[in-house]
């Protein structure tokens, strides 16, 4: 299994994740000083992840056709383009261009993890398949604080162009260092558009599988929520600037990693899945609804306390 491969997916990837980070404390901000409402903020904030939702189906499938590396430039290209545009979003309309032009290119995630299944031995891919886990960690525990600090410091424009920077370097080392792992593309003429919602209309149909689909909407549907709304009410209430938000959310990214890297293995084994899935839950809530009423003067320790439980 060659290095530089992976080490190309892992940066790819990284970058996706860095620049969903990089836009994470401060979008919320950017958005309410540009005049948008709450819904509006959330539609926002949303673009993003609901295109990346659309589109890896079509990214994925048409590598099969075309082959995987053509496939990533592409993408990568499209999600540099849209760093671009934020960069000079000086109107909602241009914001909202930019995260789904971004949220497109980003889809490539999909064809990055076929190019590791083209690439790796079936009894290596669990491990090869963690760097994905890896750069998802890396790009949110980085991606915050670099965001907020470019914002604060030097301005919206420098963020966009730093996210560009960026894509552009993960565009020459795809180019240039990786070569193509389809050895034929497949000749089928299937739908390149399928249906995302496919997949979860089968898995409601298992027993178990159901319940933890279900279960597990809700519980990313709440966390979700929190990034987009903690943010302003970091800012506005408890007087935070951007930087101050984004090391606040990169302090979650660290205590998220050191569970999930070092303590559920143990606790599993300790307490069984399902104990520890329930209390996951009782853990999330508590941290969730201590959010808002924190007293100002005790924002450290006991928010970030909060953040600790919602880790958890």
């Amino acid at each position: 299994m060659k290095q530089s491969p992976l080490l190309v997916l892992f940066v790819t990837i990284f970058i996706d994740l860095l620049g969903f980070g990089l836009i994470i404390p401060i979008l919320p901000i950017y958005a309410n000083e540009l005049g948008a409402s709450g819904m509006v903020i959330g539609l926002v904030a949303a673009s993003f992840s609901f295109m990346q939702f659309l589109v890896a189906p079509f990214w994925g499938n048409l590598s099969d056709r075309k082959g995987r590396k053509p496939i990533l430039l592409i993408s990568i290209f499209i999600t540099g383009l849209g760093y671009v545009i934020f960069a000079h979003a000086a109107s909602l309309f241009l914001l909202f261009a930019a995260r789904i032009i971004a949220g497109i290119g980003s889809a490539n995630i999909s064809t990055a993890q076929a190019y590791i299944s083209d690439i790796t031995p079936p009894d290596k891919r669990a491990k090869a398949f963690g760097i994905i886990g890896a750069a998802f960690g890396l790009g949110f525990i980085f991606g915050p604080p670099l965001g907020g600090f470019l914002k604060s410091n030097f301005g919206i424009e420098y963020v966009g162009y730093v996210a560009a920077a960026l894509s552009a370097i993960n565009l020459l080392m795809a180019y240039f260092l990786l070569s193509e792992s389809l050895d034929e593309p497949k000749s089928e003429k299937g739908p390149l558009f399928e249906n995302p919602l496919s997949d979860f209309r089968y898995g409601l149909g298992k027993p178990v599988v159901s319940e933890l689909l279900i279960i597990n909407f809700i519980f990313i549907t709440a966390f979700s929520l929190m990034t987009v709304s903690v943010t302003l009410l970091w800012e506005e209430h408890y007087g935070l600037n951007e930087e101050q938000v984004g090391y606040t959310f990169a302090f979650l990214g660290v205590i998220t990693a050191i569970v999930q890297g070092g303590l559920v293995g143990w606790a599993s084994r300790t307490f069984g899945d399902r104990t520890l899935l329930v209390a996951g839950y009782v853990l999330m809530f508590f941290g969730l609804t201590s959010l808002p009423f924190v007293p100002v003067k005790y924002f450290i320790p006991l928010e970030l306390l909060a953040i600790v439980l919602i880790a958890l």
